[in-house]
């Protein structure tokens, strides 16, 4: 079976820093404004660049994680995501060739290219080079004869004698140049402590840049031969995801009991009431993936989203509470000042109600963030950090809890520069394997905090039991 047609292709890079964000989001930006559906995809856990992709296409942007999902669910989470474009755009994650450390090529965009049998543009900063330019895209693209690199867009080009000799070089090559831009400072993005500033935060100004990019990238690129490239991309086989179909896997299971009689349906709209769930949202928590909401909308709930920096109260009827990553630490002031909303997350808390609160939303609940008062529901202080933690988790529930019982095993992400430091209350959420051993994160009551970064798509059991346990009105 065929999941996915969808004309695609990956935009990568020799390294981190070298134009991917650029080039990918302008081309996103650049086909859409030819009349085509985009459908945008990132490789790995970033959550600021799918803000970004969302702007140029206008479609949610979708993260593709080998990691933190598996190699299994790559091909189906695309092909949902894609469903009825016209083209797909992918934009890969640090070099080509790198992932997860000490995993091979886990996590890499070479792996998630060839999953999803899509070509590779290379994006090359060309602002230092010269006939080596050659040497380095010959070495991209012999290194795996399995990842198809297809062509190669000349970045940070200083003049036109520059992209002459450039483009003299590569003749050579085999792979072909598919688009040269010049440096143009303005076009960016700003940046601080854990990368570029989210769309949320700076809209209009968002919105200027990407234009602008779709602009350069439209003039400085070969659309149609990019079009035509991402047409060649082979078709998957298999089976789109489905959110309804991943949390109860069949609907003959949901209606038929081991020995084969009728049992009752479990769903929430079965045993009366309505189980809404409030996702915190706004500039302050930006950091969330897509699957999540589709999946706690499957599992029967309604889905509300609230902004903790404006709403003094948590939608009506909110039986359960998802707080996402973010920069709350950029906000605190603000956080500390909306007293009656920290007062309602706090009664919501106590009141036993389900609350799933990752990095951000865990800083949200401590006593206080860099001595500002926060909600309190958790027995912790939280402040800023000099030292940045970042990398991929391998985790195993060591506390039933709202999102899963004891023995769970999942895979997460961190990235923070703050610390957590403990009461002597709660039970932790997480047995942590690397890089070294240890517990993380808060389990009391209907509470799960952590620092860790989920991606529920690979245990799609987590949404079920949340909403199972949410209150209802």
């Amino acid at each position: 079976m065929v999941i996915s047609s969808v004309p695609r292709l990956v935009v990568a890079a020799p390294s981190s820093g070298s134009g991917k964000t650029t080039v990918a989001t302008g081309l996103m930006a650049a086909f859409a404004a030819r009349g085509l559906a985009v459908s945008p995809h990132k490789v790995g856990p970033d959550y600021i660049d799918p803000g970004y992709h969302a702007l140029a296409t206008g479609r949610v942007g979708r993260n593709l994680d080998s990691y933190l999902c598996g190699t299994e669910l790559i091909g189906p989470l695309f092909a949902h995501g894609a469903r009825g474009c016209d083209l797909a755009v992918v934009e890969g994650v640090m070099g080509l060739y790198d992932g997860a450390a000490g995993e091979g090529e886990l996590a890499s965009t070479a792996q998630v290219a060839k999953l999803l049998r899509a070509p590779v543009v290379l994006v090359v900063d060309a602002s230092s080079q010269s006939r080596s330019v050659a040497a380095l895209v010959h070495g991209f693209a012999s290194w795996d004869p399995e990842v198809r690199v297809a062509g190669v867009i000349l970045n940070k080009v200083g003049s036109d004698r520059h992209e002459a000799m450039l483009r003299e070089a590569l003749d050579a090559s085999g792979v072909p140049v598919l688009g040269a831009l010049r440096r143009a400072p303005q076009v960016g993005t700003p940046s601080r402590h854990l990368g570029l500033v989210p769309v949320a935060e700076r809209r209009a100004e968002a919105v200027e840049a990407v234009a602008a990019l779709a602009a350069q990238v439209g003039a400085g690129c070969d659309l149609d031969a990019l079009f035509a490239l991402a047409r060649g991309a082979g078709a998957l086989p298999g089976t789109a995801w489905d959110a309804a179909e991943a949390v109860v896997p069949s609907a003959a299971a949901r209606r038929t009991a081991p020995d084969g009689t009728a049992r009752p349906s479990t769903t929430p709209e079965a045993s009366g009431g309505v189980r809404r769930v409030a996702v915190a949202g706004g500039a302050a928590f930006t950091f969330s993936y897509a699957e999540h909401a589709e999946l706690l909308t499957a599992a029967g709930a309604e889905v509300v989203v609230f902004d903790p920096l404006r709403d003094e109260r948590l939608p009506e009827g909110t039986g359960g509470l998802v707080i996402g990553g973010g920069f709350p630490e950029v906000y605190a002031p603000e956080l500390s000042a909306n007293e009656p909303l920290r007062k309602a997350v706090a009664e919501l808390a106590f009141a036993g109600a389900p609350v799933a609160a990752e990095c951000a939303g865990l800083l949200y609940l401590a006593r206080e963030l860099d001595g500002q008062p926060m909600c309190g529901v958790v027995d912790a202080t939280a402040r800023m950090h000099e030292r940045l933690t970042l990398g991929y988790r391998d985790a195993v529930a060591v506390t039933d809890s709202a999102l899963a019982p004891a023995g769970t095993r999942m895979r997460g992400h961190e990235f923070h520069r703050t610390v957590v430091e403990p009461g002597a209350g709660p039970a932790p959420a997480w047995g942590v394997r690397a890089p070294e051993r240890r517990v993380e994160g808060f389990v009391q009551s209907g509470v799960h905090a952590s620092y860790l970064h989920t991606h529920w798509a690979s245990e799609p059991g987590v949404a079920r039991r949340f909403v199972e346990r949410c209150l209802t009105s």
